[in-house]
């Protein structure tokens, strides 16, 4: 059966700032750090840190107690900022890729499904920041108030 699912780089980004979220804004970690702590291979954390700051989610230090830290307040770094830094927009199908026209638009009986189901995946992961995450870990659920509202 075909899922539709997070890719593991997102899943990895998303471990990766989480991680960082709970440090002491002043300190710095290593990429091995947060692979081992998170039980990610290093060399991929590595990588996907590389496009969290591109993204100016996340910044580093060079030197001693250089390392990776965010460059933003939990509050203000959405899944969706994360998502789209490692992954590009969120599309979920080709017709929702603005970039993309789609031949069957026309006569596409399906677009208005994809376009609700687009709106709502959007809307949960703008209004879901890390500081959402400070509960702990399973007790986020659906009625929590920043996810309720996209329902």
């Amino acid at each position: 059966m075909g899922l539709m699912q997070i890719s593991r780089k997102v899943d990895y980004a998303l471990r990766a700032v989480i991680y960082l979220s709970t440090q002491d804004p002043e300190k710095s970690c290593s990429a091995a750090e947060i692979a081992a702590r998170e039980g990610m291979p290093p060399k991929f954390v590595a990588k996907i840190i590389q496009d969290l700051i591109r993204g100016k989610l996340v910044r580093s230090k060079r030197g001693w107690g250089g390392g990776y830290s965010l460059a933003r307040l939990p509050r203000e770094i959405s899944f969706r900022d994360v998502i789209e830094a490692v992954d590009g927009p969120i599309a979920v199908n080709v017709c929702m890729d603005e970039e993309l026209n789609c031949d069957q638009f026309p006569r596409c009986t399906m677009f208005g499904v994809w376009n609700e189901v687009q709106r709502k995946i959007v809307d949960v992961f703008t209004h879901t920041t890390l500081a959402d995450l400070r509960l702990a870990p399973c007790q986020l659920s659906l009625n929590s108030s920043s996810l309720s509202s996209a329902a």
